[in-house]
C-alpha cells in the first residue's frame, strides 16, 4: 500500500546522535500510523517507536527518553531522532506503515532498512 524509503543510518560513537528519515510514496502518508522497528543479527525484529496520525507516540522501554519519533505530513516524512546512542542500539532499522490511523501490533508495509552502528 505504501512505498517506504529510509535514510540517515551510519556509524556513530556511543553517546552520539543520529536522525533517521523515512519518506513515503504512493498512498497518502497522512492516513497511516507509522513506526520504527529494528533487528540485530541473531535477534527478532523488535518495536522501537510508533506514532499515530494524530501524533500520539509510543516507545519501547529500551529507548524511552533517548529516542523521539515524529512526522511531517506536509513532507510525507517520518523521523526518528536518536540521542545518547548505545552499542546495544546497533541494528538494521526499518520504517513501517500500519493499515490504519492507530499503531497496532503488525505493520502493513516495510521499508528496506538502514543500518545503524554504534561503536564503544
Amino acid at each position: 500500500q505504501v512505498q517506504l524509503v529510509e535514510s540517515g543510518g551510519g556509524l556513530v560513537q556511543a553517546g552520539g546522535s543520529l536522525q533517521l528519515s523515512c519518506t513515503a510514496a504512493g498512498n497518502s502518508f497522512a492516513i497511516n500510523a507509522m513506526g520504527w522497528y529494528r533487528q540485530a543479527p541473531g535477534k527478532e525484529r523488535e518495536f522501537v517507536a510508533g506514532i499515530s496520525t494524530g501524533g500520539s507516540t509510543y516507545y519501547a522501554d529500551s529507548v524511552k527518553g533517548r529516542f523521539t519519533i515524529s512526522r511531517d505530513n506536509t513532507k510525507n516524512t517520518l523521523y526518528l531522532q536518536m540521542n545518547n546512542l548505545k552499542p546495544e542500539d546497533t541494528a538494521m532499522y526499518f520504517c513501517a506503515a500500519y493499515r490504519s490511523m492507530a499503531v497496532s501490533r503488525t505493520p502493513g508495509s516495510w521499508g528496506q532498512g538502514t543500518q545503524v552502528t554504534v561503536s564503544s
